[in-house]
């Protein structure tokens, strides 16, 4: 194709091919004979996904620098060999080219037709519009989000489509955003399925909601994913997988891997690449050859006239699947460890575990998931020769079959009947590394026995073996800049629906915990490290060995009774050198609550949902000692605020099931209700106090931020201990000040003998209503709030 103008013949048609060497995407300097070589190429892939389908075609006969033009009805200059469809629409009745050859797709490149685009449904043989035979979404990003995003949302509607026994295939569709592809029966109509897409999307709106939109309106998409659901309409269409777009280089309509998709670089591929891709062997959309594929990492690997293992060629046809087998085999490698195999999709899903499998429900098992192996090695046994990949003995510790709960990206849930391995087991993601088969920064998963079953076997080398030192997996730090998510206050009337999650509400201290191998810090909600305040909680460390981890909890000080006493724990809070601290920790022993995870094993989970969030919580079990998982609280919102008036906590914390973590904000997709009504304020004034307390504090004078200044609530003088009182007094006597920091006028009554201080502290107080005049009525002192600043009250 080295002239301006050349005769082919493809497919048994003779054609001409001119203006050969025109530039179609100046950009790139890509020529009209390299869209032709691209189309015919790429032919075996593309045609079996639009077959059958009335194609539009969007061309640019002069460049993708000039205005293109939709094309739907054949022209007279159009080739007979080519064969059409006509479709009746209210206004005329269109013949539309169907492209069921290489040569057609090389005629589309002929007349720039870089674009093709197609319904989700075929015709029937007698020439009648079909009922979709698969659904499509469109994930496109708008304002401040990009591919990464889409990712994370396509995973998303993968879980939910995984539940309803479907799969997907992805698309980058080399313009923005995602697409997913999702075979059916073919058994709903147009307006079924886009009924079926559009209550899809919505769900993972709520599940989501803020990173994904399913509404049309582009006002509502700055920062999110919208969910386009209605291509699925019978009259629109989407561009085929495998076309080209007319952007200013030559990007593709590409089918990806959801491998792929875990890249936080992800991005378009343009027609080289995918041609590249194509001529190594990969194709997602190719089903039957998905075996293959997904052996070759294994293939890679290993040699079959060098090891005893199976290893079937690349061309070897799969053998008939079993059905839910599973395997466990010892391994005396390098280091032992305890190979953990589930067939799946017509592979042994794999999962070295050093340690091997948990036997009690009170143990998290590290998994390090390496390359899918043949369904054949579940019967291997034998000596893998030293230098060889995996060099050692081999042997099937137990083996059976598994009942399949879940299988999520990230998440599997089994349970096992075989002789020594039984019961209900998860396996939960917790950091992604380079890739499956990585063994040092491989796929990282949390594998644990769950609640409520009786403890197995422990799994022990067999006697004689001898093994190397365990391997240990690098970990990074965590990250330092996480600040606790905040609930706004609420109401029971709030909280309809069965999608809260309900918590107890705790009168300590917030914190956010940073754990790593040799690193332990808690950080106040203000940003204040109060690691030295409280050294019984570096149990934690000790407790996730092996993992880094950021958690959000509360430090709370119980009572005789086992309720959370802030006045109490208030005795700690300031306490940082060991001999004080020792002095007072057996009188006031504290404890942290741990109710989010956020981050583990360098895998941010702010994006989670709250219950896949409290899911992998409870798996890692981050307990022990003073540190603990409350239980969550049976709804509806009426029971559980019942109970914690029952327990006489302070409240409740309801959290939406779908809720993502948003650091620092305040979010109504977390309510706190109270049990009791309490006010943080800013103390701006004190007045000496009578009788006992004449050489101290009588009361404190409150005020709120309002404008520039400060409004007056009001003065307490109850609930004070006099150790609180000698701790007040000696906080305030450097604060103090000349004037008023209250911007209204007082009486002088209610100025009298006051001594005036800078607005800089914050405490907190119960009462029992506000007056008409804006007042506190019955206010009783609770504590300092050194947690909290004056910007944390203003509204």
């Amino acid at each position: 194709m080295a002239g301006e103008r050349a005769q082919v013949e493809m497919d048994g048609h003779r054609f001409s091919l001119t203006n050969l060497s025109k530039v179609l995407y100046p950009a790139t300097g890509t020529t009209k004979a390299d869209v032709i070589g691209y189309f015919a190429e790429v032919a075996p892939a593309m045609i079996p996904l639009i077959e059958g389908r009335p194609v539009t075609r969007k061309r640019w006969p002069n460049g993708v620098g000039t205005d293109p033009f939709f094309h739907k009805n054949v022209d007279k200059g159009f080739p007979s060999w080519i064969p059409t469809r006509e479709i009746r629409h209210s206004d005329r009745v269109v013949s539309y080219p169907l492209i069921e050859s290489a040569a057609a797709l090389a005629w589309m490149g002929q007349n720039a037709s870089l674009e093709l685009h197609v319904p989700q449904w075929k015709f029937t043989p007698d020439g009648e519009r079909g009922n979709p035979d698969r659904a499509v979404f469109d994930l496109d990003p708008g304002p401040e989000v990009g591919l990464a995003e889409c990712a994370e949302v396509a995973r998303a509607i993968r879980e939910r489509l995984t539940d309803l026994k479907l799969v997907a295939y992805p698309v980058t569709s080399g313009s923005k955003g995602l697409h997913l592809y999702v075979p059916l029966p073919g058994r709903q109509n147009s307006e079924e399925v886009s009924t079926f897409a559009r209550l899809l999307a919505e769900t993972v709106e709520q599940d989501m909601p803020s990173l994904v939109v399913s509404k049309m309106a582009k006002v509502l998409r700055p920062g999110k994913v919208f969910i386009d659901w209605s291509q699925n309409n019978g009259n629109k269409t989407t561009i085929a997988p495998y076309s080209l777009r007319g952007r200013d280089h030559p990007t593709v309509a590409a089918p990806r891997t959801w491998e792929e998709l875990e890249d936080p670089d992800l991005r378009h591929l343009e027609y080289r690449e995918v041609l590249e891709r194509l001529r190594g062997g990969l194709n997602p959309f190719d089903v039957s050859g998905s075996v293959s594929r997904k052996l070759a990492a294994y293939r890679s690997k290993r040699s079959a006239d060098r090891t005893p293992e199976p290893v079937p060629g690349a061309d070897a046809p799969a053998p008939a699947p079993t059905g839910h087998t599973f395997v466990i085999q010892e391994h005396h490698a390098t280091a032992l460890h305890w190979d953990f195999r589930l067939e799946h999709e017509g592979v042994l899903v794999s999962w070295a575990v050093p340690r091997g499998i948990p036997h009690t429900v009170k143990e998290n098992r590290l998994a390090v998931q390496t390359e899918d192996h043949p369904l054949e090695y579940k019967d291997f046994e034998g000596s893998i020769n030293h230098g060889e990949y995996g060099g050692g003995d081999v042997t099937i510790w137990d083996s059976g079959t598994y009942e399949l709960e879940k299988w999520r990206d990230g998440e599997v849930i089994v349970t096992l009947f075989g002789k020594r391995a039984t019961g209900r087991f998860a396996l939960i993601r917790t950091r992604r590394g380079a890739g499956p088969g990585d063994a040092a920064r491989g796929n990282q998963w949390l594998m644990h026995r769950t609640k409520g079953q009786s403890d197995l076997e422990p799994v022990v080398p067999q006697e004689g073996r001898k093994f190397g030192p365990d391997r240990k997996i690098a970990h990074p730090r965590p990250p330092t800049d996480l600040r606790p998510m905040l609930a706004s206050p609420g109401v029971i009337g709030d909280l309809s629906g069965d999608d809260w999650r309900f918590e107890g509400k705790w009168d300590g201290v917030r914190a956010i915990v940073e754990v790593a191998d040799d690193y332990f810090r808690l950080v106040s909600r203000n940003g204040n490290d109060v690691t030295a305040s409280y050294p019984e909680l570096r149990e934690l460390s000790r407790t996730l060995a092996g993992h880094v981890v950021v958690l959000d909890g509360e430090i709370v000080a119980m009572d005789a009774d086992g309720r959370s006493d802030f006045g109490l724990l208030q005795r700690r809070m300031k306490l940082t050198r060991p001999a004080d601290i020792a002095r007072v920790a057996p009188e006031v022993p504290v404890r942290l609550l741990v109710f989010d995870i956020l981050y583990l094993d360098g895998v941010s989970l702010l994006r989670k949902t709250y219950d896949d969030r409290r899911r992998l919580l409870e798996a890692l079990r981050p307990g022990g000692g003073p540190v603990s998982v409350p239980d969550q609280l049976p709804g509806p919102a009426v029971d559980a605020l019942a109970h914690s008036i029952e327990q006489r906590w302070e409240g409740i914390v309801a959290k939406k099931a779908g809720s993502t973590y948003m650091p620092g904000k305040r979010s109504h997709t977390w309510i706190k209700v109270k049990n009791t009504r309490d006010q943080e304020m800013v103390i701006v004034g004190w007045r000496p106090g009578k009788g006992r307390r004449a050489d101290g504090i009588g009361g404190v004078l409150m005020g709120l931020p309002s404008g520039d200044g400060f409004r007056y609530i009001g003065a307490v003088g109850s609930g004070f201990s006099d150790v609180a009182l000698d701790d007040l007094l000696a906080e305030l006597k450097p604060l103090a000040r000349n004037t008023s920091p209250i911007s209204e006028s007082l009486t002088r009554a209610e100025t009298l003998g006051v001594q005036w201080v800078r607005p800089t502290l914050v405490g907190e107080v119960v009462y029992s209503e506000w007056t008409p005049e804006g007042r506190l009525r019955h206010p009783v002192w609770r504590g300092l709030r050194p947690d909290k600043s004056v910007d944390d009250l203003r509204p």
